[in-house]
């Protein structure tokens, strides 16, 4: 039976768990994540929390991605797919297993430090969530309700990562910052980190900023699919998955030592989050005695903040479902999803993009393990990079083996020049890793970087696939020609961005501000290229610097930069950033006139790419093919408009080989 919805245009669908509003910008329609402040007596219920804001994520998402589904729209989707999911015994013939990749973020802080969260600790969620959703006996999450259901869905941290190597689904990530503002996670954070959310459930632990340092979590609604005319606008995939401050995440049940609130503090933000992932609505439908298009969750009047029986809006002698998991109670008082709330996620299951393909995923399958497997895997460099000195080079060890790894050799060049051989001695026990600085010879200068592991315990490493790392020191300045061209594409809101070039003597050089807004970003094209042809100076240095006035970047909404020679050799690019991103760079004899112009030296850019890989100095006859790390031909064929597509590309390390007449190069770059 359907409920009633006393105010269905406040029925949105229930997405961002946090208290939040949608801003428009003053000069044109952008909608951005504001917040909303909470009443002393919502806090006070809350225990001082944002337990779950509800509607205004998924407005802001419909109102930057027209072709986002609206509430009747989706629901008209689901609706006959849920009857059939109810003739159904169970998820298309089974329990089903959802692999899953928690993304732990931070700022450097030591293991176990906040936000830095400890393993066992990130174990503790999925453990909850198998007993919530599959309501075993004996914990918790089990009920004696004539309508509790087993789900049917369980969750397991991944074991094989997108680059097809062993991997125990956490995921450490330092972003050189702490806390990160709700637009943030979602312009930076998540594209950043995401895996293949095809493949991999994304789950993420953070520390959010003010205003919203209580803020428990948030999840990505499902998007409905065979809808004609309704386009994505590739929006979704980059963003699709769960987010929970890292206080709350976990459950402190299974250890002493785990970073969480006093309050909520027993994994149940992620459940209830996860919910929201699978297409559950909070039970009172988002508004007074609303809609939670699930018949056997009785009508509540508003969110319950206590498990204190109250009569439901309907039936004065039918209690409402306090315990619900998608109710707002305390994580002690819920144990309950619904018989109709297990038809409504398998049908989201068996019919959402997205979250189908999760079904038929093997990411939590273990793949054939060696006994000395050490995996090395480049960190962020967060020292301010100057022209006097270097910075040494951050990585991650880790021990992908059986066995303790206690010694390994790992070499490294910076353009070509061989540096002294880094000799590890330790303990790690298996999927640990320790980080590590390698050391740099004075004058070295920027450029590109092989990293990789010869010996593991004295012998050599047992799987080549995840021993090399092949990118390009930032340490140090980047070596660039005395005439460059600089490109700048900025996004429809470009009353946000300004840089500045400065020479060693700090004086600005060249710089941009001021740029006018797109009025109405929907209907009208992104603006059109900046280029700039800069004459510098020989052998000074130079800092750029580049800031967003909003602190998001500009890459999420199509924006980027790039300085290329000449001959349109990307020397650096960026774009994707928080509050501003800053390139050193010295005009350099290292790269002479002849080297960059030479014509049988392709290029490639941008590095890293998302979307377009665009190939200069090729002819129309040009060929290409591209080898993922593991050495498997994943595309190839002709190089159409000097550009080759990746958006279909999982984030890794991958070759381009490309022919033309009698020359053949292979370029490494990185689909982020």
């Amino acid at each position: 039976m359907r409920k009633s919805t006393t105010s269905k245009s406040l029925f949105l669908l229930p997405l961002f768990c946090a208290g939040l509003m949608v801003a428009q910008n003053t000069k044109g329609t952008r909608k951005k994540i504001e917040s909303i402040e909470k009443t002393p007596q919502e806090l006070v219920q809350s225990n001082g929390f944002e337990r779950c804001g509800t509607t205004e994520y998924e407005e802001f998402l419909r109102k930057n991605f027209p072709g986002r589904l609206s509430v009747d729209q989706f629901e008209a989707w689901l609706k006959p797919l849920i009857q059939k999911a109810k003739n159904e015994k169970s998820q298309n013939g089974g329990i089903i297993t959802i692999p899953v990749v928690v993304h732990v973020i931070h700022g450097g802080q030591a293991y176990g430090s906040a936000p830095n969260i400890i393993d066992e600790q990130v174990m503790s969620q999925i453990i909850v969530m198998n007993q919530d959703y599959r309501k075993l006996m004996g914990t918790p999450g089990f009920n004696n309700s004539a309508v509790g259901a087993d789900v049917q869905l369980q969750f397991a941290l991944a074991k094989v990562d997108p680059n097809g190597n062993p991997t125990n689904g956490i995921d450490r990530v330092n972003l050189c910052q702490s806390t990160f503002k709700k637009d943030v996670i979602e312009a930076f954070v998540k594209p950043e980190t995401i895996w293949n959310p095809n493949q991999y459930m994304n789950m993420w632990s953070v520390a959010f900023a003010s205003p919203n340092t209580n803020l428990l979590g948030y999840a990505q609604f499902p998007d409905g699919s065979n809808l004609p005319g309704l386009d994505p606008l590739g929006g979704y995939d980059t963003t699709d998955g769960v987010v929970a401050s890292y206080n709350a995440f976990g459950s402190n049940d299974f250890g002493n030592n785990f970073i969480l609130n006093s309050t909520y503090n027993k994994g149940r933000t992620m459940t209830h989050e996860v919910g929201h992932f699978l297409g559950l609505r909070h039970i009172w439908g988002d508004s007074a005695c609303g809609d939670d298009f699930c018949a056997d969750t009785p009508t509540a009047h508003t969110a319950n903040y206590t498990c204190i029986d109250i009569a439901s809006c309907n039936d004065p002698s039918v209690l409402e479902m306090v315990q619900n998991y998608m109710d707002y109670t305390n994580d002690a008082c819920m144990n309950i999803f619904t018989i109709n709330q297990k038809d409504r996620i398998t049908a989201v299951m068996n019919n959402s993009a997205r979250r189908a393909s999760l079904k038929t995923s093997t990411k939590d399958v273990a793949i054939p393990l060696f006994a000395n497997d050490a995996e090395i895997k480049l960190e962020r460099t967060c020292a301010t990079v100057t022209c006097e000195a270097v910075q040494s080079i951050p990585v991650s060890l880790f021990n992908r083996g059986t066995n303790v790894l206690t010694s390994a050799k790992i070499n490294y060049t910076i353009n070509g020049v061989a540096q002294s051989p880094y000799n590890w001695t330790g303990t790690l026990p298996q999927d640990k890793l320790q980080l590590l600085s390698l050391p740099v010879a004075a004058g070295t200068i920027g450029g590109p970087m092989t990293i990789s592991i010869e010996t593991a315990n004295g012998v050599a490493d047992q799987r080549a696939s995840n021993n090399t790392v092949t990118s390009t020191y930032v340490g140090a300045p980047m070596p660039v020609t005395n005439n460059v061209i600089f490109n700048l594409q900025l996004d429809y809101y470009g009353s946000e961005t300004s840089w500045t070039l400065k020479n060693s003597a700090g004086a600005t050089v060249y710089s941009g501000n001021n740029y006018p807004d797109v009025l109405d970003p929907n209907t009208m094209p992104i603006p059109a290229l900046i280029t700039q042809n800069w004459t510098l100076n020989p052998d000074d240095c130079y800092t750029f610097t580049i800031s967003d006035s909003y602190g998001d970047g500009f890459a999420f909404y199509g924006g980027y930069f790039n300085i290329k020679t000449p001959a349109g050799i990307t020397l650096i690019s960026g774009g994707s950033f928080t509050t501003s991103q800053r390139k050193v760079m010295k005009v350099s004899n290292a790269l002479s006139t002849s080297e960059v112009n030479k014509k049988d030296h392709f290029g490639i850019y941008p590095n890293p790419v998302s979307d377009i890989l665009n190939i200069t100095n090729v002819s129309n006859k040009a060929t290409f093919q591209i080898h993922n790390a593991v050495g498997q031909v994943v595309k190839g064929g002709n190089i159409d408009n000097n550009q080759v597509r990746v958006s279909d590309f999982v984030k890794g390390t991958y070759i381009i080989t490309i022919k033309d007449n009698t020359i053949s190069e292979s370029i490494k770059f990185i689909k982020n």
